[in-house]
């Protein structure tokens, strides 16, 4: 009750507080809300109440009113049944400051998106499926199928670091901006020339960009073809998605909702921080990130485009012990490796937070941890800072809420708290 009346007091209080960069918001929510009833059930085939719904949904439409976001969607399983699959705001053509446009293209549950850092959970999931077909050991050193990448000092790196973020790299190189990040062989060269001291190899820091070019070529090695050929084979056709590669062609490109930045510029030091993490700004991201150069390119830790029910279809397979619809996608065991905790909560040098991690995912804490109260077995990702992609096998559900504001400080994180909180009172352990 305590938690419950602070967030709700902290929510009510940013309801009118603009921090920087905000969308102005329409007259009435229900213009902007867009709701798929074909895949909603019942609330009470999976134990749950409307009212418990309405209050989940309704802490949406508060980050919504926070003007963070142009764009939300949300997919949330109970059971593996669907009982939110709904969108609020624009795709396209309203941007922060203004108006939205005459034309403005309402945002959809079937609308994709980029997951940025979402991508992540599912490049290192192709990255397990290697290990499950017996074509390398996840403690294999990198350099055993990639003999280049040893050098000036790299020799005994991981496959397992890299997925944990302990290799010691977790800076793309500094010669390499945002501009250089579809350019996959220039940055595979830089990366298998840079120099790693010993000392950092080991050390917690979260790898931003430079893990999935590594595991990119990995995966190019062992398996003999592309990373999105094998994502293909393995996890978009067998699970019937429409979307969900790295990258889309020009067919799929028109349907992406675009990217914005909002909340406050970030100063120094923090903005050091995010240029370390990202090779550049928010604001500088949220740009290239609506152009086909990024939008067509394979940047397997940040590009992964889907929907929200997509994302939330990967998760809920994870939950079925490697199942979806009757194929196996992957063996159980496969799935436990994924999930399995490397490491308690210890300090990330990157994120300058406690985090805690499995090779791949980042994993929930008792009492309290990234996937809110409770949530020690849950396991998932977020995407730059705001998409919040988990599962959570104690309450049997998968959430995925994706949207298009890339604020840093902002007047949203108490709706995000209320929103995660929300979900996990309203669905029982």
């Amino acid at each position: 009750m305590i938690i419950d009346f602070g967030l709700k007091s902290l929510v009510v209080a940013n309801r009118y507080l603009r921090l920087g960069n905000t969308i102005q918001l329409p007259k009435s929510l229900a213009t902007v809300t867009t709701v798929n009833r074909d895949e909603e059930v019942e609330p009470t085939s999976v134990g749950m109440t409307q009212e418990g719904v309405d209050a989940i949904w309704a802490t949406v439409e508060e980050l919504y009113k926070t003007g963070t976001h142009p764009a939300i969607s949300l997919c949330f399983r109970r059971q593996g049944k669907i009982i939110i699959s709904r969108a609020i705001g624009y795709a396209n053509g309203h941007k922060p400051n203004q108006k939205a446009d005459s034309d403005a293209r309402l945002m959809q549950p079937e609308t994709p998106i980029c997951y940025f850092s979402g991508s992540k959970a599912v490049t290192a999931f192709l990255i397990h499926l290697l290990h499950e077909d017996k074509l390398i050991d996840l403690h294999d050193p990198v350099s055993l199928h990639l003999p280049e990448f040893g050098q000036c000092g790299k020799q005994d790196i991981s496959i397992h670091q890299v997925l944990s973020h302990r290799s010691g790299m977790p800076k793309m190189p500094s010669t390499l901006g945002i501009n250089e990040l579809t350019n996959n062989d220039e940055i595979w060269q830089q990366l298998c020339t840079q120099q790693i001291p010993a000392t950092q190899t080991g050390k917690l820091a979260y790898h931003a960009l430079s893990s999935g070019y590594i595991l990119e070529r990995l995966i190019e090695q062992v398996s003999g073809m592309s990373i999105q050929a094998f994502l293909d084979l393995r996890i978009r056709q067998p699970m019937k998605m429409k979307y969900f590669s790295y990258g889309l062609g020009d067919e799929q490109r028109t349907d992406l909702a675009d990217n914005y930045a909002t909340g406050l510029k970030a100063m120094y030091p923090i903005s050091y921080f995010i240029k370390r993490a990202l090779g550049d700004t928010f604001e500088q991201v949220a740009e290239i990130s609506n152009t086909p150069l990024f939008q067509q390119a394979v940047i397997p830790s940040a590009n992964l485009m889907g929907t929200a029910e997509e994302i939330g279809r990967f998760y809920q397979m994870l939950l079925n012990n490697g199942v979806w619809e009757g194929k196996q996608i992957c063996q159980p065991l496969t799935v436990r490796k994924l999930i399995r905790e490397e490491g308690s909560f210890e300090f990330d040098r990157t994120l300058m937070a406690p985090m805690r991690y499995s090779a791949g995912l980042m994993l929930g804490a008792d009492p309290v941890g990234l996937w809110g109260l409770h949530s020690g077995k849950a396991f998932g990702h977020i995407g730059l800072i705001n998409k919040l992609l988990w599962a959570d096998p104690d309450r049997d559900i998968s959430v995925s809420l994706v949207n298009t504001g890339l604020p840093f400080v902002a007047n949203h994180v108490p709706s995000l708290l209320d929103f995660m909180h929300s979900i996990n009172k309203h669905c029982s352990r």
